[in-house]
């Protein structure tokens, strides 16, 4: 029998960086991944604390920004790759009224620290702005599946990976810790994102699948440094490709693409750009998002064994490794989760 102190489901950004969490505090774990396709990878990547329809700041912005950074600077030092590329977002401003809606954010005092004041001339003949641009400076992108693929490498190196499909049927409650095959854990985290709906464990009344369909364009005029944000995010891949997306389909866990999503992310491109391009490809994937649109951390009154990390929606990216924190904390520590993100809200 093997004995480690976590279990870990699921290597998304969470099941990252509650391993990070485990690594920083010396404790034993083992991650069951079969490595299929989820919702970290097919996300854009986009580290944005900013709420773009609204020039808004997104929830805790401040708090997630100043952990994530630095536990990204470690995670790339760690992995010997770059992991956070910092890349300012281009909000593309529709009229005046915008132009004057951003000036006016940019001076409050939770976005004074994310936002440019000085608007932006549009000097790219291939994009629509003729309004100009407001810069979100405090920003970027990761490569997701560069990032879950290193990682992937560095746990089966450490014999931490086991490459298969969790079968919650064999976990097995004993008095004071679980066990799975030949492996005893004193807990088990569930960071299985979307996959959480095959989970009999998980309070699935709690999630709320949120479709989201991309695009990978070629376009060799567009000549784009930056993440351009207008109806949708436009980011740079290097090469010319563009990913290009993503639309928002609620009650959907189906991983399918779709024409009616391609016409859509065309039909708003065209908005944005007017240059020629290629798709190149079309991805899905499942945006685990709540109800009340708060992360679930936690462990449920008859499972105290069984903890759960998801529920991150769109804002992973920056939300992860502070919530990983939390549970850490709170598992280990036993300080109080905040109620807005404490699983138990739905039980």
């Amino acid at each position: 029998m093997q004995n480690v102190d976590y279990i870990i489901v699921g290597l998304g950004i969470g099941g990252v960086s509650f391993c990070e969490q485990l690594r920083k505090h010396n404790k034993s774990f083992i991650v069951f991944d079969d490595g299929k396709n989820i919702s970290t990878v097919v996300s854009g990547g986009v580290f944005n604390p900013v709420v773009l329809k609204r020039f808004t700041a997104a929830w805790n912005a401040q708090e997630y920004v100043d952990y994530a950074l630095p536990f990204y600077e470690v995670l790339s030092e760690n992995l010997k790759i770059p992991v956070l590329e910092n890349i300012s977002i281009f909000r593309i401003l529709k009229n005046s009224e915008e132009q004057n809606n951003w000036t006016v954010a940019s001076d409050k005092k939770e976005l004074q620290h994310f936002l440019t004041s000085e608007l932006i001339k549009n000097k790219n003949p291939s994009i629509n702005a003729d309004f100009g641009f407001g810069k979100v400076a405090v920003s970027g992108r990761i490569s997701p599946s560069h990032l879950l693929r290193t990682y992937r490498e560095q746990l089966q190196q450490e014999g931490r990976l086991i490459s298969e499909s969790f079968d919650h049927a064999k976990l097995q409650q004993r008095e004071d810790h679980i066990s799975y095959n030949t492996i005893s854990a004193k807990r088990i985290v569930f960071a299985e994102g979307a996959g959480a709906v095959h989970n009999p464990f998980f309070p699935k009344a709690s999630l709320v699948g949120n479709k989201g369909e991309y695009l990978i364009i070629e376009a060799q005029e567009l000549q784009l440094k930056e993440i351009l944000k207008g109806p949708l995010f436009v980011i740079p891949l290097g090469g010319n490709l563009y990913k290009v997306g993503a639309t928002y389909s609620r009650n959907d866990f189906s991983l399918n693409t779709t024409v009616a999503a391609k016409d859509h992310i065309v039909a708003k491109l065209e908005q944005m750009i007017h240059c020629k391009f290629n798709i190149v490809d079309q991805i899905a994937g499942i945006r685990p998002t709540t109800k009340d649109r708060r992360p679930l951390l936690g462990v449920l009154p008859e499972s105290p064994n069984k903890a759960f990390l998801n529920g991150f929606g769109t804002r992973g990216i920056i939300m992860a490794p502070f919530l990983s924190k939390l549970l850490y904390e709170y598992l280990e520590e036993s300080i109080e989760l905040p109620k807005e993100v404490d699983i138990g809200r739905f039980t």
